[in-house]
C-alpha cells in the first residue's frame, strides 16, 4: 500500500502534500481500500444512515448568477417567484405524508425579501408544522445580513431563535479562488465561505460540507478545498457544532456557460475515499445517490461512505438519480450489505 495511505490507516493525520501524492499517484483501488478501513474504524457496526427531507426552493430569484446554474432567474424575469407561507405549508404537509419530518430551505440571493419573511417561515415550520429546518447557504446568509444592515452574528441569532437548527455547506463547489472566479465571481471567496460556516458553528448551528468537481479544477485545487474544510472543522467549538458530514458531488450539465467533463466511476470513488482519509475530524461521509445514482452509490458504501444522503423529496436544481421513499432507502442499504438506520440532518 502507498506509504501515505498506510500512515492514514494507522491513525496518523496526513498533510495536504501527502493527500496530493495519494490523489495523483496512488492506485484508486488502494485508496478505496484505505477509505473503507478508516470508515469502519470511525463508524463501526456495519451501519449505514439515511434521512428524509424535502427541499423547498422558496425563491428562484438570484443575483449571483452562477455560470453552471439553470435554476435561477433575474429579478426582472417573468418566471420569478417567491413562495407564500401557504405554499410552503402545503409542501410541508405533502412531505410529512411521505414520512419526512425535515425541511431544507434553499433559494437564491433575493434582496427584495424582507427579514420577516424568513422568520415567519421558520416559525411556521417549526412551531406550527413541527418539523426541523436546515437552510440558507453561506452566500444567502451574508447577503441577507447586508441587506438588513445587521452583522452575520446578529442574523444567526435571529434565525436560530425563529427555529433554524442547521445550515448546509452549499455554494462551496471548489474552494479555490481561481475556480470561483470562473464559477461565479459574485459568490463568496473561499475564505469567506469558511468564515461564514465557522460563525454558524460558533452559534451552535451545525451542518454539512461538500465538494463539487468535474470541471477544469486541478488536483492541487481539490486538495486546497479539502484542506479549507478540515481547517474550518478544526476551528469548530466542539464536534457537536461543526460539520457533521461531507458529501462528494459532480457537476451536472445545466448550461453551456461552464465547462464540465465526464467523471469516471473510479475517479469519483477515489475522491470519496480520499475525503474519508483526509477529513479525519468529520464524523460522516455521504455518498450522493441523488447525483451519482444507485450503482455507484452502492460501491461508495464500500469506499469510505457510511451514509446515502437520501431520501430527498423534490429537487428542482439537479436531476435526481436517488431514492424517494423510506422503504426504498432501507432496501438499498440492506441489499448493499449493511444495516440501515434513520438519522436526522444533524445525525441526532
Amino acid at each position: 500500500m502507498n506509504t501515505n495511505l498506510q500512515k492514514a490507516v494507522d491513525g496518523t493525520r496526513i498533510t495536504p502534500a501527502e493527500a496530493l501524492d495519494i490523489l495523483k499517484n496512488a492506485p484508486w483501488t488502494e485508496v478505496v481500500e484505505a477509505g473503507d478501513a478508516i470508515r469502519r474504524r470511525m463508524n463501526p457496526g456495519n451501519r449505514v444512515g439515511y434521512t428524509a427531507f424535502r427541499i423547498v426552493n422558496y425563491t428562484n430569484v438570484c443575483e449571483v448568477t452562477c455560470s453552471f446554474c439553470s435554476f435561477c432567474r433575474p429579478a426582472h424575469s417573468k418566471e420569478t417567484y417567491v413562495l407564500s407561507l401557504d405554499e410552503i405549508r402545503r409542501k410541508t404537509l405533502e412531505a410529512k405524508a411521505k414520512g419526512a419530518d425535515q425541511i431544507f430551505l434553499q433559494g437564491g440571493v433575493n434582496k427584495e425579501i424582507p427579514l420577516s419573511y424568513y422568520t415567519d417561515v421558520l416559525k411556521m415550520l417549526t412551531r406550527e408544522m413541527g418539523v426541523k429546518v436546515r437552510g440558507f447557504s453561506p452566500v444567502e446568509l451574508v447577503r441577507i445580513a447586508e441587506s438588513n444592515n445587521i452583522t452575520l452574528d446578529e442574523l444567526l441569532d435571529v434565525l436560530k431563535e425563529a427555529g433554524l437548527s442547521s445550515v448546509p455547506g452549499a455554494g462551496a463547489e471548489i474552494l479555490s479562488d481561481r475556480m470561483r472566479q470562473m464559477l461565479s465571481p459574485r459568490k463568496l471567496t473561499a475564505q469567506q465561505w469558511c468564515n461564514t460556516l465557522a460563525a454558524c458553528h460558533r452559534k451552535g448551528l451545525p451542518g454539512s460540507a461538500n465538494i463539487v468537481f468535474g470541471s477544469v479544477e486541478t488536483a492541487e485545487e481539490i486538495i486546497e478545498h479539502l484542506n479549507y474544510v478540515r481547517d474550518t472543522q478544526d476551528r469548530a467549538p466542539d464536534a457537536a457544532h461543526g460539520f457533521k458530514s461531507f458529501v462528494v458531488w459532480t457537476f451536472q450539465p445545466q448550461t453551456d456557460k461552464f465547462t464540465i467533463r465526464h467523471v469516471r466511476g473510479d475517479e469519483y470513488l477515489k475522491l470519496l475515499a480520499l475525503s474519508r482519509i483526509f477529513l479525519d475530524n468529520i464524523p460522516h461521509i455521504e455518498v450522493s445517490l441523488l447525483g451519482m445514482g444507485l450503482s455507484l452509490g452502492e460501491l461508495g458504501l464500500h469506499a469510505g461512505a457510511d451514509d446515502i444522503n437520501s431520501i430527498v423529496i423534490e429537487e428542482n436544481v439537479l436531476q435526481n438519480h436517488g431514492l424517494t421513499t423510506i422503504e426504498a432507502a432501507e432496501k438499498f442499504i440492506t441489499d448493499a450489505g449493511f444495516t440501515p438506520y434513520r438519522r436526522s440532518l444533524n445525525f441526532d
